[in-house]
Parts: structure tokens; sequence; C-alpha cells
């Protein structure tokens, strides 16, 4: 075995790394590839906005035939660190065979790379922007992932932990289905306290109406975090890329912005699964993926909710209640009949008690971990 620090620019190794998922996954019906283009420029230092504040550093494990058996990215992000107050790099793109010595070798590499970098941590699976969907899958191994989310052989944690790697957090996912008993009087509470705080619901006809709110989305982002930890504070890049990506499959109407007079307050995203037909073009956009993507987001019954909140200064007092009912009214309105509601923090308690309470079943659990250097 050959444990090897690739440069992005080697077409050949570069193919290596990129190829390795679809060798190991060939077998296992859930797994669900990335899209070719959004893989690719992550490798890109030219195109991916991560490398305006961030730096990158991608290992592969070959055996005696050159053959790939393993691969890992690290990253040092500059403005998670400064937002954080930390020293932390992330690790990202694991793929292995079940072999502790593999893993092992990558994760000593990443340590030399992350320590040189002035880091003292490092934690993950955890990505180049907020929108990477983050963690170890630990629960779940029988579903299909949401699309952007992670899959893994159910080895993974017993490898990252032969490296001494310790749990750090949980997120949940949870399974709703339209055909459930949704109280009315959610909806009923969440119409008096946006009467009573001056909130309305802005939703969107088409890609032109939701292109003019996008500028806002980071704003309004960046505050929904303020105060918390183990976040990061989106780019004008960063927006612009999430918006490039929804305009493939995204249904505006199924986007909404909480309002409070001209100001965002909250937001739902939400958009339709597209995640069999990408299964079907194997994550190749072009030049025929995009219409299968495109066929997908009018057929498909399911929907991902993806990201909901509202900012610091608007929660509490029934404010959660506006969410839920709108949840529930775009699967309603989009004729969905089932919902996955991505990644929720455990630590997000009084969440998961009211989703429980609504019949959401959490069956699926990724987990992060992290370690010392």
């Amino acid at each position: 075995m050959n444990t090897i620090q690739i440069d992005p620019r080697d077409t050949y190794l570069r193919n290596l790394f990129l190829g390795l998922p679809f060798r190991l996954y060939k077998d296992i019906p859930q797994w669900v590839p990335p899209l070719d283009m959004d893989a690719r420029r992550m490798l890109d230092p030219g195109k991916h906005p991560f490398y305006k504040y961030g730096r990158a550093a991608f290992f592969l494990a070959l055996d005696e035939k050159r053959i790939p058996i393993g691969r890992l990215a690290v990253l040092a992000n500059d403005h998670y660190n400064q937002f954080n107050h930390a020293r932390t790099a992330f690790f990202y793109l694991f793929e292995c065979v079940n072999d502790s010595a593999v893993s092992y070798a990558l994760f000593e590499q990443a340590f030399a790379w992350s320590s040189a970098q002035g880091l003292d941590r490092i934690i993950g699976p955890k990505g180049f922007t907020v929108f990477d969907g983050m963690g170890m899958l630990i629960k779940g191994f029988d579903h299909r992932p949401a699309f952007g989310l992670p899959y893994n052989p159910d080895y993974y944690p017993k490898l990252v932990e032969a490296s001494g790697f310790v749990p750090s957090g949980e997120m949940v996912s949870g399974y709703l289905n339209a055909s459930m008993t949704f109280p009315e009087k959610i909806h009923q509470v969440s119409e008096l306290v946006q009467k009573r705080r001056g909130l309305r619901i802005v939703r969107f006809k088409n890609r032109l109406e939701f292109s003019k709110i996008i500028p806002s989305l980071q704003t309004l982002y960046n505050e929904a975090i303020e105060g918390t930890t183990g976040n990061i504070p989106l780019t004008k890049e960063d927006v612009k890329t999430l918006a490039d990506q929804l305009f493939w499959f995204a249904d505006p109407k199924l986007i909404k912005i909480i309002m409070k007079e001209d100001t965002p307050a909250g937001f739902l995203l939400a958009y339709p699964d597209v995640s069999a037909a990408v299964q079907r073009c194997k994550g190749r956009v072009f030049p025929f993926g995009w219409i299968g993507m495109l066929i997908e987001a009018k057929r498909t019954h399911w929907a991902n909710v993806n990201g909901a909140a509202i900012i610091e200064k608007y929660r509490g007092q029934g404010a959660t209640a506006i969410l839920f009912s709108e949840i529930y009214k775009s699967l309603i309105e989009g004729k969905f009949e089932h919902a996955d509601l991505v990644q929720i923090g455990v630590e997000n308690e009084k969440m998961q008690l009211e989703l429980r309470s609504l019949g959401i079943d959490f069956y699926k659990i990724h987990r992060l971990y992290q370690r010392t250097l």
C-alpha cells in the first residue's frame, strides 16, 4: 500500500480520486453519487468559492497494483476558525475499503498536513460549504439518502474511531408522511403569531422571482447563526453556488421566506428529491442527465426539507409553529406524499420533541467525529 497526496491538476490522479466511490458502492443500491460537476469543482481552486478563504489537501491510498483503495480530503476553513475562535481542520470525502490500516494511513497524512497549517483539532465529515451534507451515517442504512446527504457503509465509523476519533455531535433526519393527521391547531397558531408579530410568508411563482431574493439569503442565514458555535457565515459566492445548484431542479414554490415588513426574518428551503434520476445518470448532468433530473423533479413523490430557521429576535412565542405549518403546506401544495426533514441537531431537543409529537419518525442519524492533534 502507498498513500500519496495528489495534485488536483493531475488529470489521471484526480480521476482515480473521483472514481473510487463508484467501485466501492457498485453493489449498494441506496447510494446516490454526487453530481459530477460539483465533485470536480471541489478539486478546482479556480472554480470553487471555498478557496477564497480556505485551503485543502487530497490524499489517495493505492494498493500494490496502484488501484485506489482509500481517499480523504482535509480542509482548513479560515472563515470557520475566525467565527468560532478555533484552529480546526475538517476531514471530508472519506472513502475506504474495510481495512483499518488503509484508513489509519490516510488520517495520519491528514493529521500531519493539519498540524503544518497550525491547526490543533480535526472534525468531520464536514465539507467545503454549509450546503454540503455533513456527518457519517450511523443509522438508516436501508434507506436512500436525501439528495446531497452523505451515505456510507456501516463499517466506516469503526475505521474512523480506530484512528483516534471520538463522537462530537449527531444530526437526526425525520420522515414525514403527507397522509398523517396534522393538527389544525398548528396552522391556527401560525396565523395568530404572524398577525401579532407582523410577519408574513413570501412565496415565489417562478425562478425569476426567487432570484431577486437570493442576495438577502446571505444576511438572513448569517443573522440566524449569530451567537451559535460550529457554524460558518455565508459569503456572496457561497450563496451564488447554492442558487446555481438549486436552479437545476428547484421548485420555487417550495422555497419560502418569512418577512417582517421588508426585512427577511426566517426561511424554509425545500425541493423535490431527484436522487433516483441522479442514480440513473450516475451523477453526470451533461449531456442528458439534466433532462432526467428535470423530469424526476416533476414526478417524484418525495421532497427534501433542507433548511428551516428564524433569526434569534423572532424566535419563541409560537414562532416554530410557522415553520411546521409551512412545511406541511409545502407537501400538500406540491402534491408530495413523503418528505425527509434533514439533519436536525440532537441538541435541539425542543424541536425534536415537537416534531415527534406531530408523528415525525427520526429514522436516520449522522454523526460528527473529532480528534485533538
